[in-house]
């Protein structure tokens, strides 16, 4: 009797044993459990660590509420320009109801990551070459919003979208190289014929002020050869005032009238 006893025991122990291994479900901290009986959902989500469900009757499904990085594929469009360029993207999003992720969506990545390469030809359609290249933190909003919109009843939500790169024809790039060498050398004339006039009008105001005072231009003049002198060279200009020439020119006698030619007859 005692050991009948002890063997049904043994048994019942073991069973138990049994039952708590097929039973108990180890959930990890970044996980949640959504359990299924006799597949209908069950209210209750698991939290993490140990859960135990019933053997053949629960099914226990587990979803990671980590921030998932999806980099979305490179998508070719026509800007609303009418230029040909390739845009390829990445997707920040996190599972924030689990239930609503496993039932409503069979595959919820398959699903964010569908919607946001058609979300990315749209911004492309919609959008000029201008704005892809200078303007995307306004374009990042927009298709985060676009993305964001259905995933919500998904469970999920966004939580960044960045547009990486923007890949050009190598035609649309040497135009792009020529008109800003271009728009820099307008800029480079404008700033010299600036600065042209500028000197003009000092030189101006310098000349009406040796004008008015004659030392002024002789010292002017003596400075110049100073600094000619000054060079290690053979040769030495001396300039030769202009007024001189001018009284010299005033001083000199006319030259007398040419007699008259005679007529032959």
């Amino acid at each position: 009797m005692v050991e009948e006893l002890v063997v049904a025991g043994a048994g019942l122990l073991t069973a138990g044993v049994v039952y708590a291994a097929a039973a108990a479900r180890v959930v990890k901290q970044y996980e949640r459990g959504v359990v299924f009986r006799l597949g209908k959902l069950r209210a209750d989500v698991r939290g993490p660590g140990l859960t135990m469900i019933v053997p053949g009757v629960d099914k226990l499904r587990k979803v990671n509420m980590q921030i998932v990085t999806m980099p979305v594929p490179g998508q070719e469009g026509i800007t609303r320009d009418n230029v040909t360029v390739r845009v390829d993207a990445v997707v920040y999003f996190k599972v924030t109801a689990p239930a609503e992720a496993i039932v409503r969506v069979e595959d919820y990545r398959f699903a964010v990551s569908q919607m946001a390469q058609t979300s990315l030809r749209s911004i492309i359609g919609k959008s000029e070459l201008d704005d892809l290249l200078s303007d995307r933190e306004k374009l990042n909003q927009g298709l985060e919003l676009m993305i964001d919109s259905p995933a919500v009843e998904w469970g999920v939500t966004i939580d960044r979208v960045e547009i990486k790169d923007v890949s050009l024809p190598e035609t649309m790039k040497r135009s792009m190289a020529r008109q800003a060498e271009a728009d820099r050398e307008r800029r480079a004339r404008v700033i010299n014929a600036d600065a042209e006039l500028q000197a003009s009008k000092k030189l101006a105001e310098a000349a009406q002020e040796m004008a008015d005072t004659p030392a002024a231009l002789q010292l002017r003049l003596l400075q110049t050869v100073v600094a000619v002198a000054a060079e290690k060279n053979s040769t030495l200009v001396l300039p030769f005032p202009v007024e001189l020439l001018r009284f010299l020119e005033r001083a000199a006698p006319p030259a007398p009238p040419e007699p008259p030619r005679e007529r032959p007859s």
